[in-house]
């Protein structure tokens, strides 16, 4: 297929769209199909008028529409949907792949669901409805039927041949899993081995034995870190019994960990599920306000602290002025260690052995950073305050146990929230930030008020 720089791109959709128009069926397609796919999608999300997209829907075949409608978002299918006439819409659905199905159909009303099913081939509509049966975010939910099988006892010149005929239908032919008479997993053959094996030797004998599956049940992120420490290109998904019932492809662990990543960042900074650009303002409101509320609330507690300490605080005026300068100094920092835990839980780099050594280096950071500080205000404090020393040691003194503090705060609350199976990623910024602003607020007036006498 065809790549092209943007502005060359962009005169050709120009020019399929007017070959469209002006009937010229033969050219138009040509045009069209020498794209790569990813081109394709983008020329028709760009097609605004309804009957240059009808024209689209009668000109290309349900093989070809289906390739362009699973790289549109759901909305955008459910508009084709809408669109098209329905008995081409059902065969449009029989050609794509059974996951990209599952996909679009968990979207739709139970009864859409369940016409849709019964009007499509049988078979197909069978492999839709065992991915649809697996929990959501469940290698069994993300896995792909399309895969080739082979036996133990075929050999590599029967295997080239049906594969001239098996490999259109394939989601991926790269591997070959190789399963017993029970449909057990015994092993995987590449299509290297294949090439570069004499043509009468049985597969047995040219496959590997060690060979990495997961469970149908496993998390999507497990399977994700699994296929990135290998470096592959797809993975096989395996029942309880270890019969063979899927394959993960490389393209739907990348979308996976683009949703993951989405997630977390939506979680850590108190967003989730409002990032997205075609969401409405007030879809967004309804997303995002209840966590400000909940941070007021412990804005409140931040409010309480001050006025416990309102004596101390009337007593030496100037202690207000470094208010700001203390909260954002332990926001920022516990901020830090939060996204430097949720990263690692992410990634699966811990384990019994290293959280304690990590849980060290994070507050060993947070002092030293800490020391570094506290050091840098108390001499400007000093050079700008009339030699305040009182005032610099305690504002110096509150920042470097402030920050040590934020940055073991930073790192224990996902580390405990992990632990009771929930996102670490929930503990978002704006909630440490909050945290960590109520401790440097007690440290640092604690420390004032037993200092007091010196500044009288």
């Amino acid at each position: 297929m065809m790549v092209m720089r943007r502005s060359t791109k962009l005169n050709l959709y120009q020019q399929l769209q007017e070959l469209l128009q002006q009937g010229h069926i033969e050219t138009f397609r040509e045009s069209l199909l020498s794209l790569h796919i990813q081109d394709q999608v983008e020329w028709f999300e760009g097609l605004e008028d309804l009957e240059i997209r009808q024209r689209v829907y009668d000109t290309l075949t349900p093989e070809e529409l289906a390739d362009i409608f699973q790289g549109l978002d759901v909305d955008e299918q459910q508009k084709i949907m809408a669109e098209m006439n329905r008995d081409k819409w059902i065969l449009t659905l029989n050609e794509m792949a059974s996951d990209d199905v599952a996909d679009y159909l968990e979207e739709l009303e139970d009864e859409e669901v369940s016409t849709a099913l019964n009007e499509m081939d049988e078979e197909t509509a069978e492999k839709v409805q065992q991915i649809m049966e697996y929990h959501e975010e469940t290698a069994g939910a993300l896995m792909a039927t399309e895969f080739i099988a082979i036996k133990t006892t075929d050999t590599v010149q029967q295997v080239m041949l049906n594969l001239r005929n098996d490999a259109p239908e394939a989601e991926t032919i790269y591997y070959l899993y190789v399963v017993d008479t029970d449909g057990r997993l015994v092993g995987v053959v590449s299509l290297r081995d294949l090439i570069t094996s004499d043509p009468s030797e049985v597969i047995e004998n040219v496959m590997s034995q060690r060979v990495v599956s997961v469970k149908s049940y496993q998390d999507q992120e497990e399977v994700a870190r699994l296929m990135q420490k290998y470096d592959f290109l797809a993975t096989p998904v395996v029942s309880e019994e270890n019969r063979l019932v899927g394959i993960i492809t490389v393209d739907d662990i990348i979308d996976v960990i683009e949703d993951e990543t989405t997630e977390d960042f939506g979680e850590i900074s108190a967003v989730r599920g409002a990032t997205g650009a075609d969401i409405t303002a007030w879809e967004s409101t309804k997303k995002r306000a209840p966590w400000i509320i909940m941070l007021m609330f412990l804005g409140l507690i931040t409010a309480e602290v001050i006025g416990y300490f309102e004596e101390t605080l009337q007593t030496i005026v100037i202690l207000a002025a470094f208010i700001p300068l203390l909260m954002d100094a332990a926001g920022n920092t516990g901020t830090q260690s939060l996204a430097v835990m949720v990263r690692n839980i992410a990634l699966g780099t811990f384990d019994k052995r290293n959280v304690w050594r990590v849980l060290r280096r994070e507050l060993l950071t947070g002092v030293m950073i800490g020391a570094g500080s506290g050091v840098t205000i108390a001499l400007l404090i000093i050079l700008f305050y009339e030699q305040n020393y009182v005032i610099a040691a305690i504002v110096g003194i509150s920042i470097m146990l402030t920050l040590s503090v934020s940055t073991l705060t930073g790192s224990i609350i996902p580390l405990i929230i992990n632990r009771l199976k929930i996102d670490p990623a929930v503990a978002s910024g704006p909630f440490i930030t909050t945290l960590n602003d109520i401790f440097g607020l007690l440290i640092y007036f604690t420390i004032a008020t037993s200092m007091i006498e010196y500044l009288m």
